[in-house]
């Protein structure tokens, strides 16, 4: 009998970022480029910031409420504490990056790329990631309403610690995903779900949907 492959868990280089130089957010530009600086604090909402590329950067403390960041580029930086009701970053690049301890409401982020990122300790809404493409991945203490992962490839993503009200899988394509760490309450498009390692708990809790799929009708 073939043993199966192991588990292949997303792999992270950490994020060290030296000799950072202070900036300010109101000086930031649609299409610009920022390397090597520290934005603390801070309101770039409603600002049209579409197109700019922080390579070797922080946000901290960062409110952008409703700022356009269509196609942003998010290369080895951090973005922590940031306060975001409505983020928008279509078509967005996240790489080398980290997301830590921010509140983020509706998150239009889909057809985006994600590379060697970490999420952790955040409060996250409506998060659409619809078509994304995202490997290397892992999320960690964060909790999310609503997941919409429909359409999506996601290689190399874990969950640890997570809770999600409902998750949109329909279309989607996984490969060494861990939902171990995910508490799920509603899960939708079941058949997306292939590529997944779940835990008997969960396999368990979730055997009615399993079979409603398959169409089998349990009695008794």
């Amino acid at each position: 009998m073939s043993k199966k492959p192991a588990l292949a868990a997303p792999s992270i280089d950490p994020l060290e970022l030296h000799d950072l130089e202070d900036g300010d957010v109101a000086r930031l530009e649609a299409h610009g480029m920022v390397d090597a600086t520290r934005f603390t604090g801070g309101d770039i909402s409603g600002d049209d910031l579409s197109g700019l590329s922080f390579n070797e950067c922080e946000l901290i403390g960062v409110t952008a409420h409703e700022t356009q960041l269509r196609a942003a580029r998010f290369v080895s930086t951090r973005i922590e504490r940031m306060n975001a009701p409505v983020f928008t970053a279509a078509r967005a690049t996240v790489r080398d990056a980290e997301i830590r301890s921010s509140r983020m409401g509706s998150m239009e982020l889909y057809d985006t790329d994600w590379q060697n990122v970490v999420v952790s300790g955040s409060k996250l809404g409506f998060v659409n990631l619809r078509a994304a493409r995202m490997r290397d991945v892992r999320f960690t203490g964060c909790t999310i309403d609503e997941l919409d992962l429909s359409g999506a490839q996601l290689s190399r993503v874990a969950f640890g610690e997570c809770t999600v009200e409902t998750l949109r899988l329909d279309g989607a394509r996984l490969v060494n995903v861990d939902l171990r760490g995910l508490d799920m309450h509603v899960v939708a498009g079941i058949e997306g779900m292939r590529g997944a390692t779940l835990s008997h708990e969960q396999t368990v809790l979730m055997a009615p949907l399993f079979a409603e799929h398959l169409g089998v009708r349990v009695d008794g």
